[in-house]
């Protein structure tokens, strides 16, 4: 059996009970190199094969598993944040499949989860934004046309942009060509949930500056939007003492 375990943001006691059981039990892991919190790596047991597949091809992490699995061993596939965002994960499937081999994945805390924490945010505030949405610049993996930074601009939603750190001017100018204000609240949080975390607010128009100033290059995610500042929100019905729910009769005094 192969399993997609995340890894989580990065703090090591964020993966899921799950997960870690699975790291304790398997004879052989394969993470994903510098993105996932080697820390994580001390939950294995002695003897237990331990790769590091930022060296590696597609085929080579597969024939590992191949491998292990005719051995009968468990493998553990260890990917940052959870495998279903940006995790690459699919082509892995399609090659288990093909071979007959049974797998199964454990979900875990976002990365972008972890970055709201960091930021003590809320997504989706009443009267803001309801809707989260998320994406990253074209680079070495296209992005469809329809999906443009732009494009998606327009619904004036909270964005969270993954992978494009070393291209903050170009998303600069495609959030605001599609409609943000120039001075729309912005976030950049480098390895959120890490011990060497860093956050900072800025705005659209100040992302690639406010990243030079402090020498983030790389593993870090912007936060677009209003939703950012936190502030000017609606109170949410839930908890108003004027609204009923099944649970709770509204008080009109």
């Amino acid at each position: 059996m192969v399993y997609f375990v995340g890894a989580g943001s990065g703090a090591p006691d964020l993966i899921t009970v799950r997960g870690q059981r699975l790291l304790r039990e398997a004879q052989v892991v394969i993470y994903a190199g510098s993105l996932v919190n080697p820390a994580l790596l001390e939950e294995t047991q002695p003897g237990c094969a331990v790769y590091n597949s930022a060296t590696m091809t597609l085929e080579e992490v597969f024939g590992v598993m191949e491998q292990a699995c005719r051995e009968g061993k468990t493998v553990v596939r260890l990917h940052t944040g959870d495998p279903c965002v940006y995790g690459a994960i699919r082509e892995q499937m399609d090659l288990l499949e093909q071979k007959g081999i049974p797998y199964q994945v454990c979900p875990v805390v976002n990365s972008f989860f972890g970055a709201a924490a960091a930021l003590g945010m809320e997504y989706t505030l009443p009267g803001i934004s309801q809707s989260v949405i998320i994406t990253r610049m074209a680079g070495a993996t296209p992005v469809p046309e329809r999906e443009s930074i732009a494009s998606f601009a327009a619904h004036g939603a909270t964005m969270v942009v993954f992978l494009s750190t070393g291209l903050l001017e170009a998303l600069s100018r495609e959030l605001m060509a599609g409609g943000y204000r120039p001075d729309t609240p912005a976030a950049i949080v480098y390895k959120a949930t890490w011990p060497d975390e860093k956050k900072f607010v800025c705005t659209v128009e100040t992302l690639a500056q406010t990243a030079k100033e402090n020498g983030i290059t790389k593993t870090a995610l912007m936060i677009i939007g209003d939703a950012v500042k936190q502030s000017g929100y609606q109170r949410s019905l839930l908890y108003d003492p004027g609204f009923s729910t099944e649970f709770r009769k509204a008080s009109h005094t």
